[in-house]
């Protein structure tokens, strides 16, 4: 566990895992609390009418504009000859379960040779959960699409989990309510933010884990899948025994009335 950021991993795997961690040790745990109790109403209906908006290429250099008259920083967005638009957007990662990075076991030689010692690398994976409140700014065109950006985010942080495993939402607060909605793969974060203007209550992104009532059993390795099936089997033998158990039961209360 480390003292700094409070992400956790194994103690022989620290020094190969590589996170921008600054900050003061246990920032943050106020805000998820409130978080939490926020987050209670969710909402994941359609877009808005805001949202759906079309805007012609007048429109689109005045809300630059304006929006980059309204921040603090220099997180400015900027407008290209050929229409589109570049920028930034800030993304909160809430991931519940661990993410899987790629370590390198460096492997001692069995004995050293004339030509030098020989390292072999052998190519493994760790896993360990990322830090409570971690967040990256991504620079992306105005045409990224959200599937994109769950892409650049797991390379950033070196994640090899499959990206169908994750999901990219936007949050907005409103009357002491938080609204959860899942971008579609082909939606447009950075539009989306211009829409909504540099305001984080107004719009905000989180990627979370896909939680779907469907399961993509394509996203699991083999072993997750063979480990799947074991838990089922298990699972169908103890409904089983208990069904088989009750019907004894019922058989024997029967057997004794007679």
């Amino acid at each position: 566990l480390s003292p700094d950021c409070s992400f956790t991993c194994h103690y022989r795997c620290r020094a190969l895992v590589r996170l921008d961690c600054s900050g003061p040790p246990g920032a943050g745990d106020e805000d998820d609390g409130n978080e939490q109790a926020l987050e209670k109403d969710t909402n994941v209906d359609e877009p808005s009418e805001w949202e759906k908006a079309e805007l012609d290429q007048a429109q689109v250099e005045q809300r630059i504009k304006e929006y980059n008259s309204q921040i603090n920083s220099n997180l400015f967005m900027s407008l290209n000859k050929d229409g589109s638009y570049t920028g930034f957007i800030k993304v909160q990662l809430k991931l519940v379960r661990p993410v899987s990075v790629p370590a390198t076991k460096r492997v001692p030689p069995l004995q050293t040779g004339r030509s030098g010692p020989h390292v072999q690398g052998v190519k493994r994976r760790t896993s360990f959960y990322l830090p409570k409140g971690t967040v990256k700014h991504l620079h992306i065109l105005s045409h990224t699409r959200a599937s994109e950006v769950i892409d650049a985010l797991l390379r950033k942080f070196t994640v090899v989990d499959n990206p169908r495993k994750f999901a990219l939402f936007e949050r907005s607060e409103k009357d002491e309510q938080v609204y959860l909605r899942k971008l579609a793969d082909e939606e447009q974060p950075l539009r989306l933010r211009l829409l909504a203007g540099p305001s984080e209550k107004v719009l905000s992104f989180v990627l979370k884990e896909n939680e779907t009532g469907e399961v993509n059993w394509d996203a699991f390795t083999l072993p997750e899948l063979h480990n799947f099936l074991r838990i089922l089997q298990r699972e169908e033998e103890e409904h089983v025994r208990q069904l088989r158990h009750r019907y004894a039961r019922c058989r024997q209360k029967m057997q004794e009335a007679l």
